[in-house]
């Protein structure tokens, strides 16, 4: 394993440069770098920082049940038709054994396999709470470097912590179907705060129109009016009825898409985003650094030291806490 290891961090360079020229194979290898935390995971994004970030990354999320997969799918052949490369990232459930994806989206989704155009990984969450595993927005950047003009990401469908996904996309897509309680999900969730397109999908099913007229009511409560946001420069999320399985609407939904990532871009607020996004990478690789640090203070006794102190009510918690980030950061 260590001679494994020791070849993947020898050759990462010759690596970028395959991933970068759209080798699937390179591009898979890559993610494995980043999903395995490997030590060579700082060379790889330094490589890829100056040719990454181009790809627009759109994100589904939405109850189980509701055709997540078979969306992404239809997704995927909707962009191909419009000479799109597109990447795909199905985080799945982690298994409680391997620590690897358990559905394994990439089976649903045999229809591309063969198109060189087309990249899809499944990620495990490994036990993530907002669905999303901890490697994803690396992994968008691989993606994006290996030259995916489109990143779709698909999340597990745990429920209300989905909203994380917003984080993470330029544009959400929230997934809804008749017969699923969607609507009172829906207004539990805040999903109508972090939709930028709604997609009631098996719309061929009874309760199908209900469903939207549900939504435009939530929406009418809880936004303005159409007429009036369209005045005040606001987003109002549509809704498109789609039949994913049949592959009908998936047109439809990338045009709102496109008509979505114009007014990010008139709006400024397309920047915004991917900043904030950034942002929020550069946070969670620093705590993942200092929590290695504390847990290497735990292996040894100054840890222990200071919570000695606290139960002895020489210092308070807070005071042992500062001290703590004092002694890992120096």
């Amino acid at each position: 394993m260590t001679g494994i290891r020791a070849r993947r961090t020898a050759d990462v360079p010759e690596l970028v440069e395959q991933a970068t020229a759209g080798n699937a194979r390179a591009v898979g290898r890559l993610i494995s770098l980043v999903e395995d935390a490997s030590p060579a995971l700082r060379q790889v994004m330094q490589l890829l920082a100056p040719r990454a970030g181009h790809a627009r990354v759109i994100g589904l999320t939405g109850s189980p049940g509701v055709g997540k997969s078979t969306s992404t799918s239809a997704l995927v052949s909707a962009y191909r038709r419009r000479g799109k490369r597109v990447g795909v990232l199905a985080v799945d459930p982690s298994s409680p054994f391997s620590g690897g994806a358990l559905l394994g989206d990439r089976v649903r989704m045999q229809d591309h396999a063969t198109d060189d155009g087309v990249f899809i990984r499944s990620m495990a969450s490994r036990g993530h709470l907002g669905g999303l595993s901890w490697a994803t927005p690396q992994a968008l950047r691989v993606l994006s470097a290996a030259g995916c003009d489109i990143v779709l990401i698909e999340t597990v469908g745990v429920g209300q912590a989905e909203v994380e996904v917003a984080s993470l996309a330029d544009t959400t897509l929230v997934l809804l179907a008749p017969g699923m309680g969607d609507g009172i999900q829906a207004a539990k969730a805040g999903i109508l705060e972090v939709a930028d397109l709604f997609v009631v999908n098996k719309a061929d099913r009874d309760g199908a129109d209900q469903v939207v007229r549900d939504l435009r009511y939530m929406q009418s409560l809880g936004m303005q009016a159409p007429s009036q946001a369209k005045v005040d420069g606001h987003w109002v999320a549509p809704i498109v009825k789609t039949v994913a399985a049949k592959g009908e609407g998936a047109d439809e939904v990338v045009d709102r898409i496109e008509e979505h990532g114009v007014w990010l871009a008139s709006t400024g607020l397309l920047e915004t985003r991917r900043r904030q996004r950034a942002a929020d990478e550069v946070e969670a690789i620093a705590l993942t650094v200092l929590r290695s640090r504390i847990g290497d203070l735990r292996g040894g006794d100054a840890l222990d030291r200071l919570a000695g102190r606290v139960v002895a009510g020489e210092v308070d918690p807070y005071a042992a806490a500062d001290e703590l980030v004092a002694g890992v950061t120096q």
